[in-house]
Parts: structure tokens; sequence; C-alpha cells
């Protein structure tokens, strides 16, 4: 079948500036990809992410030199040795998933042969802001499922405190996006798991992980900027427990999958994550989520107004058969 491809980025303002350990976001700027075959459109939508080198035109300049090989005719399987993982490959990847389903009259969960989670829930998220702030918005969120707490190195155990003072009962994960040391870790981990804290996330930098060998956390731990794809696991079986999957960490759903099941077979809990996107992000990472003990696709519940057919999300319970933009 003849292919047409086309990406673009688009920008979409979030609801309230969003704040982690490395700054503070009021909007997403995503890349798109559409790809056309037979009167059938497959998309597929990423976030380029500063923190990996990657900007809006980076990403669409690395998707338009890979135009020719898509057009021509390029699988999942080829796109794997044609592009690196991040972005880029990630939109066009989720594109041909929703393309072929689509050819083949089915869904992507058929033909990737997972099935779907039943009732999901999504951690929803609060982030970085004074005590004050974060327990007034827990308190709002009180009757989610599953918290997940941005946080820097200031007033740690006083904020988890504060807030499962006001919202006792969702599972809780704090999220301090690489901005601890060893030392603060230490000082802290035996004081979350007292206070209830279920999972503690990628609390070191990448790349300076390597002083968690030995290392016993009182929390289990998780790696997210230190996990993108299979050839990362070997190295951080001693460090983490739990692996953080996002698409555009790993290039795409078809990565993904397969670091998933590479993961569970060496003994990893699974998190399905997101960068900041809309549904159409979202929806194909739901692929992942049966299983997962932790998921983490709130995305568009930061998003002024997403996109039509987009997730139904109400305290944090996803209604994924709603979902009519893909897949």
């Amino acid at each position: 079948m003849k292919r047409q491809a086309v990406f673009y980025t688009e920008t979409w303002r979030l609801k309230e500036p969003f704040h982690i350990s490395r700054g503070v976001r009021t909007e997403a700027t995503v890349t798109v990809a559409e790809i056309t075959a037979d009167g059938h459109v497959g998309r597929g939508e990423s976030v380029p992410y500063a923190h990996y080198g990657e900007s809006a035109e980076s990403v669409l300049e690395e998707m338009q030199g890979a135009a020719r090989a898509v057009e021509a005719g390029c699988s999942r399987e080829d796109l794997l040795a044609l592009m690196p993982p991040g972005a880029a490959r990630n939109a066009i990847d989720c594109a041909l998933w929703e393309l072929e389903a689509k050819h083949a009259g089915n869904s992507v969960y058929a033909i990737a042969g997972v099935k779907p989670a039943k009732a999901p829930v999504t951690a929803l998220t609060i982030g970085i802001g004074g005590i004050e702030e974060m327990v007034a918005k827990a308190r709002i969120l009180q009757d989610c499922g599953l918290l997940k707490v941005k946080l820097n190195g200031d007033d740690v155990v006083e904020k988890v405190r504060a807030i499962k003072s006001v919202a006792p009962t969702p599972r809780m994960i704090v999220d301090p996006n690489e901005s601890w040391d060893l030392p603060l870790l230490s000082s802290v981990h035996e004081k979350l798991a007292e206070l209830g804290v279920d999972m503690l996330e990628q609390p070191l930098p990448a790349g300076q992980d390597g002083v968690l060998d030995g290392f016993t956390s009182a929390v289990p731990l998780c790696a997210d900027e230190s996990c993108h794809t299979r050839g990362d696991l070997a190295a951080l079986r001693t460090r983490y427990d739990v692996v953080n999957i996002k698409l555009d960490k790993t290039g795409g759903l078809t990565e993904a999958l397969a670091l998933k099941r590479d993961a569970e077979a060496m003994g990893f809990r699974i998190m399905v994550g997101c960068m900041i996107g809309t549904s159409l992000a979202m929806a194909p990472a739901l692929v992942l989520a049966d299983g997962a003990e932790f998921i983490d696709l709130d995305g568009p519940v930061w998003m002024a107004k997403d996109r039509d057919g987009g997730l139904l999300i109400r305290d944090g319970n996803i209604n994924h058969a709603a979902v009519s933009l893909w897949g």
C-alpha cells in the first residue's frame, strides 16, 4: 500500500503551571505524525523533551529524515533500526500501529496480542509548591486512587506528612525528578515508608545512580530517567525495583512492549508513565497498562482543552472504552 506521511508540531496550553524540580511549564509542544494509506490514517503524538537534548525543531527534522523510508513502506521493526529511541520515533511508530490496526479492521490491542487493563487508575500529580499550596491540592484529590507528589530537596518529609494528613487514602508516588543525592535519600527513605509512601521515582540523577548498588531502600525505587530501552535493564537490576516505561523514551509502542516483557521476566515491577501531552499520546501508552502496578497517564488532566474523543478521567479512573481518537 502506498503511504503518505505528514509531520507537524502543535502547542497546547496547560490549565495551570506544571512545576517539577527542573522548572515550570505553562504549555506543551508536541509533534504529530499522520501516515495515510488506502484511505486509512494512523496518527501518533510525541513530546520533545529538552532534558534529553530534544526540541520541537530537532524532533521534526529527525522525523522528516525518516519520511522517505516510511512512505516506502518500512515496518515498525525496520523503524527500530532506522531511528534511535526518542520522541521522533515514538510519533511515527504509534502512527504505524494505528494504520496497521485500521487496515486490518481490528484494534491495536488485538494486533499487539494484549488485553485492555480492567478499570485502570492513573496517578494525579501535585506539582512542587509551598506546603499550604500542595496540601490544598491534595485535599481536592483526596478521593483519587493514586497521588504523584513532585518534590525537590526542600521539606521532603514535612510535605509528605502534610499531604498524607488530608489525603490518607490514595496510594502515593514521590517523584524528585533526579534532584536528590544519596545522603538525602538515606535520611528520608525510612520516614517516607512510615508515612505510607508506595514508591519513590528516580531520586538520584541518571548516570550517578551507581551508588544505589548495595543500598536498600525502605520504599521501592523506580527507574525513570535511567530506563529508556531494553538495553538499560541489566544495569538497573541491583538498583531499582520498578521501571517506568514511557513511549517518548522507548521511541514508541513497539520497543515499549518488548521492554515491558523483558523487565517482567527479570523481576521488575512495572510503571507506565508519560510526558505532558494530549490523549493522542496517552492512548497508545494504555496498551501497556494491563498488569502495571503504577499508571501515570494524567497528561490530559493538565490540558486547558484536550483533543476531541480523548480519555475520560474522573478521580483518576480512566474510561478507555470511550477513547475514539486512536487505536
